[in-house]
């Protein structure tokens, strides 16, 4: 064979295995959407897409399998609650504003909460807004806000990194996690701890996500941290240091670390009583119950890591409903779902974009829910192999699974059922049409 014949034949052989790939891996594919039309809502906050994952965000109503409505003027929304009026708050993010600057150029950045009329005259649309501006679009976002008995709005400021309460535009409270944790010298200027949730225990008590520190802490106002879920046990602190500047060592070196296979890079606990809390474990690619033993440790009681043939993606929340079954917005497979106690999916809808928060309706998130007992695993079946076990996480593919997760993170359209080895094939297509293209051209 010459060598533009071979060239030719492998061009021809790496496009085969490209388009193979794609085609089995689509015809393959669980269907992400599940319903039994009994009038399921469900309300979302969607982070969006695009560059950064910063654009196209929205707020929507999922009614069953089918959109009721949507507002979708911010880059970007995150969690949502439906308040007892009817309308909806939610944390954003939008970029363009030409006033309110403060100390930074226009157009900037602003973050805060929006308060959503749904059945507003012409379509859902804000009613009213509070913001700050904030250096970038990027890991300074309000994730989540709390509206209180007292009518404060309590916040998460992911750009000076603290808990802050507001009433009436005035800042009325605030617990700063430098009290906790050893801080840099600007937390505007990098990814320090990433705190983006906090949800009330009672009227005193709040639980805190402290997402870098993989560690979710109990902070009681006017006393602050009281209880640290998953403390620094004095293992290795690399999970915490892994994405560039992050946690600040103390004067002796260290950091406030927790251990990454109990909780890495976590969203969105729920508090289910006292001594358990429901975690979306989102770098482990799994959803997590933790209950305190009686030594006063944490441990991994529950699991999920499948569901409806699937393995999570990036989950970032997951709550217990009242009928004990469990919703989880599974960011990365654009999808919502709801299980059973037995790992049953019993209703899913596939999402347009990455979803970041979702809630039932009427009940929205509550404080306290069922438990699954401790060591308890779901049933698993050929067509839903469902796990929920207390193992450490693990299972990535070297070089791959970093593949997919910058390839999932510079295109968010990616198929949810394109995994490690549908890019270890597509690899290995490319290097062969890129390889033939060479050798025909080259060819005399």
């Amino acid at each position: 064979m010459d060598r533009r014949a071979r060239g030719l034949a492998l061009v021809g052989l790496g496009l085969l295995v490209i388009v193979g790939t794609l085609a089995v891996g689509a015809v393959t594919a669980p269907d992400r959407s599940v319903t039994d039309g009994d009038g399921r809502q469900t309300l979302v906050g969607s982070q969006g897409g695009g560059t950064g994952w910063h654009d196209y965000g929205s707020v929507y109503l999922v009614d069953s399998d089918a959109t009721a409505w949507r507002e979708d003027s911010a880059d970007s929304y995150f969690d949502v609650t439906m308040l007892p009026n009817g309308s909806v708050m939610a944390g954003f993010m939008h970029s363009g504003y030409e006033a309110g600057c403060g100390p930074y150029e226009t157009p900037c950045t602003k973050t805060g909460f929006r308060i959503v009329d749904p059945d507003a005259d012409g379509g859902p649309r804000v009613v009213s807004e509070h913001a700050f501006p904030v250096r970038s679009e990027g890991n300074s976002e309000v994730h989540d806000v709390e509206r209180l008995p007292s009518g404060e709005y309590l916040m998460t400021d992911m750009d000076a990194e603290r808990l802050v309460a507001v009433r009436g535009g005035e800042v009325t409270w605030e617990w700063r996690a430098s009290e906790l944790y050893t801080a840099p010298e600007d937390p505007t200027r990098r990814d320090w701890l990433h705190i983006n949730d906090v949800d009330v225990i009672n009227e005193s008590h709040y639980l805190v996500s402290v997402r870098n520190a993989n560690q979710l802490v109990v902070v009681e106002r006017g006393a602050g941290a009281v209880e640290v879920i998953n403390a620094d046990r004095g293992g290795s602190d690399d999970s915490c240091l892994v994405r560039g500047e992050q946690l600040v060592p103390d004067a002796e070196g260290d950091v406030r670390c927790g251990d990454p296979d109990m909780l890495n890079h976590q969203h969105n606990p729920q508090w289910l009583g006292d001594g358990a809390v429901l975690v979306a474990d989102s770098d482990n690619d799994r959803v997590v119950e933790l209950h305190r033993t009686d030594s006063g440790e944490w441990e991994p009681a529950w699991t999920l890591e499948r569901a409806g043939g699937i393995q999570l993606d990036w989950p970032r929340d997951a709550d217990r409903l009242a009928n004990g079954n469990t919703l989880v917005t599974d960011t990365l497979n654009t999808r919502i779902f709801e299980i059973d106690r037995n790992g049953t999916v019993v209703w899913s809808t596939k999402t347009p974009r990455i979803p970041y928060e979702a809630e039932r309706l009427p009940e929205g998130e509550r404080v306290g829910g069922q438990r699954y007992s401790a060591g308890e695993t779901v049933g698993e079946t050929d067509d839903d192999p469902s796990t929920a076990t207390p193992e450490t996480p693990g299972g990535d593919v070297p070089v791959l699974s970093l593949g997919m997760t910058v390839l999932r993170a510079a295109v968010p359209s990616t198929p949810f059922w394109f995994g490690e080895a549908h890019l270890g094939f597509s690899l290995v297509g490319l290097v062969l049409v890129v390889g033939g293209g060479i050798d025909r051209w080259r060819a005399p």
